[in-house]
């Protein structure tokens, strides 16, 4: 590696650590301070408190570390820029194009530790920040997702099982209710393919109904088209306790998919995060061609604030079209993979097109 290979990626690496340290604690001192309340309202110590907080640090770091290439990369060339270090090269018969070597070179790593993280770190700590603020700080304690990714709900005297639902259209799918007498022998069982909620109520379709008979010492079976069930849950619980993709891992969410469709459901929403876990790393590599090009336009080289700024608006505008373009796969109005991939085409084209555009301006 050329030693000015090396003072770039000794450069970028330096101010991507100051500006996550910042990042880092500006984010821990006002979550903690936002959320202290909270923490005091439901008897939480303060030093467990700043725990869950810290626990949170991965989770936001994992969403930012694109945005946070994107502001070293400015910062790196923006000074280097207004040094006329970059003139200086230029001079020296080097091309713009020169310094995409080091950086993308730079974002790929990047790019795989951010994979990393949020493949191995980040499912641990979330789902621990989950739990902490379920049965800790709002204190419920009925609802329990299993490890095998299915719901349980424990109420008085029951026991219910739910394979799989969808909180936001309010439906249940393979579900199985126990009722259990003083001496928890099972007297009731309700088994049903699907459900849905209603006005207050779960209705529940495609029924058998499993009775115990005293007088017979028997059991027996009743098959109903439709069935009023209450249930001690809601469908914004259902959401509460519903295993997110951020939980899993990519191998962890590949088999799960391939788990739900066996049983013939629909994993839409799944894939769609299953590809996001590929798109989001791979937005290192575009926002680092897209930092450069904007720190090295010639008009902007004396004023760093303001590219700064607009290195801001565009991790913004990135993040508001991603965001945008998964609900439309969850919605199936997009494949899986175009609603991943959607930002990350638009932005790439966009820095490949700033960067020739620089290299003609100089020639």
């Amino acid at each position: 590696m050329k030693r000015l290979d090396r003072y770039i990626i000794k450069e970028i690496i330096k101010y991507f650590l100051i500006v996550l340290t910042v990042i880092i604690g500006i984010f821990i001192s006002v979550d903690y301070l936002g959320t202290m309340d909270k923490f005091l309202r439901a008897g939480m110590p303060l030093l467990k408190a700043l725990g869950y907080v810290i626990l949170r640090v991965p989770f936001m770091v994992a969403q930012l570390i694109p945005a946070i290439i994107l502001l070293t990369l400015i910062i790196v060339f923006g000074l280097m820029n207004r040094n006329n270090e970059v003139l200086i090269l230029k001079s020296s018969g080097i091309s713009a194009l020169y310094f995409l070597k080091s950086v993308l070179l730079t974002g790929v790593v990047l790019g795989i530790f951010l994979f990393l993280l949020s493949e191995i770190v980040v499912p641990i700590t979330f789902s621990k920040t989950n739990k902490i603020k379920e049965y800790e700080i709002k204190k419920k304690q009925s609802l329990v997702a299993s490890r095998e990714k299915n719901i349980w709900i424990k109420g008085h005297r029951k026991i219910t099982h739910i394979t799989y639902a969808k909180p936001k259209e309010g439906r249940i799918f393979g579900i199985s209710r126990n009722t259990f007498d003083d001496k928890f022998s099972l007297i009731k069982r309700v088994e049903a393919k699907s459900g849905y909620f209603n006005d207050g109520k779960w209705i529940l379709n495609d029924v058998m109904v499993l009775h115990f008979e005293k007088e017979t010492n028997s059991y027996r079976t009743e098959f109903l088209k439709h069935k009023q069930e209450t249930l001690e849950i809601l469908p914004d619980d259902l959401k509460r306790v519903m295993v997110k993709s951020t939980e899993m891992g990519f191998s962890e969410l590949l088999s799960y998919i391939r788990k739900v469709e066996a049983e013939g459901y629909d994993a839409t929403k799944y894939r769609v995060d299953l590809h996001a876990k590929i798109a989001f790393p791979f937005a290192c590599v575009i926002m680092s061609l897209i930092g450069v090009g904007v720190a090295l336009k010639t008009k902007q080289h004396k004023n760093i604030p303001s590219i700064v700024t607009i290195g801001i608006g565009i991790s913004f505008f990135y993040w508001v079209l991603y965001s945008f373009c998964l609900p439309l796969g969850y919605g199936e109005i997009l494949p899986p993979l175009v609603a991943a991939w959607t930002a990350n085409v638009i932005f790439l084209s966009i820095g490949l097109y700033m960067m020739l555009n620089i290299e003609y301006e100089n020639r």
